[in-house]
């Protein structure tokens, strides 16, 4: 049974995330302690208290995403004798991507930390507030040709692209404001539902290059080693290993899309061609992600490992199917 570890990304935050992990387990305390230490800030306790305002900031919701999945995923090893090289493949959402990485023990926990908190503080700074926007397209007639003519009308009018190919039924277009509202017109009149997102500023899509750009400057520097699985890159849509090529990846996922459906669609083989998974585990907060495998890949099982009981369970599952 080929399994495929899944990370979250922006969304699934939510003030008292990772508290459980932290009371049950040691090991997920000591996570939560080193990325304090590495951004030199009470990460954990905001996690804990909020205010959610503040969770919410995109600067703070990036590393704290990535230390409750990390939080799980040393909780699994050390508590459960649970390796992440026994999976065949990782991927995240967005951020999530780096969450995988450092599971996968590409990047090391602290550098994780202080590249997320950097890309949100970039991202926050590339467009002035007000002058981006994104929407969710949705509903079952929204497919990528739909999402694709929507933002091609709106960048008739300004910077308008598919940012996000979450799964049939629902896709995330980004942008100027005007281009943006145009597209939302346009994917309206071809049957989607469409609904402006309450972000701070338009993610994946051009006008985040002054942030990739940071981005690329910040990871020259890091170190990068091969991580113990492949990791399923959102802009390829397909594994990748090689440290510098992920590298260069991380810089190009700030401004690209978030091929998530295909990427499901390979792991699981849906084209014939794929990773053959019949698993996926996602770690860290909330279910998103669990419910898009449900969408893409129906045959395969999709769970959240959100508790200490879901990861004892899941560790369970994973030693007697050995």
């Amino acid at each position: 049974m080929a399994l495929a570890l899944l990370f979250p990304g922006q969304g699934s935050q939510a003030v008292g995330m990772g508290a459980a992990l932290a009371d049950a387990f040691g090991s997920a305390r000591d996570v939560f302690a080193e990325v304090d230490e590495a951004l030199g800030q009470k990460l954990s306790v905001l996690m804990r208290e909020g205010p959610e305002d503040q969770l919410t900031l995109t600067e703070n919701a990036q590393p704290a995403l990535m230390a409750v999945s990390m939080a799980a995923i040393r909780a699994l090893k050390v508590e459960f004798g649970f390796d992440v090289a026994s999976a065949a493949y990782v991927a995240g959402h967005s951020l999530g991507e780096y969450s995988a990485l450092a599971a996968a023990g590409a990047i090391s926990l602290p550098d994780t930390a202080r590249l997320l908190k950097l890309r949100g503080q970039a991202m926050q700074r590339a467009v002035p507030v007000g002058r981006g926007a994104m929407a969710s397209l949705i509903g079952p007639k929204t497919d990528l040709a739909l999402a694709e003519a929507a933002a091609a009308a709106g960048s008739e009018v300004g910077i308008c692209v598919v940012a996000n190919d979450n799964n049939a039924g629902n896709i995330v277009i980004s942008g100027e404001k005007a281009a943006v509202d145009r597209a939302i017109e346009k994917a309206k009149e071809l049957g989607a539902r469409a609904i402006a997102l309450n972000v701070s500023a338009p993610f994946h899509c051009p006008l985040m290059q002054p942030a990739a750009d940071e981005m690329a400057q910040a990871l020259a520097e890091a170190k990068i080693v091969a991580p113990v699985v492949p990791v399923v890159a959102n802009v390829l849509a397909r594994p990748e290993s090689d440290p510098e090529v992920i590298r260069r990846l991380l810089v190009e996922q700030v401004t690209g899309r978030v091929r998530w459906r295909e990427s499901m669609e390979w792991m699981a083989g849906a084209s014939g061609s794929g990773g053959g998974v019949t698993r996926f585990a996602e770690i860290g907060s909330g279910k998103v992600l669990t419910g898009m495998a449900k969408r893409i890949a129906p045959d395969a099982e999709s769970l959240p490992l959100n508790t200490p009981e879901d990861l004892e369970a899941f560790a369970k599952g994973v030693t007697s199917s050995e």
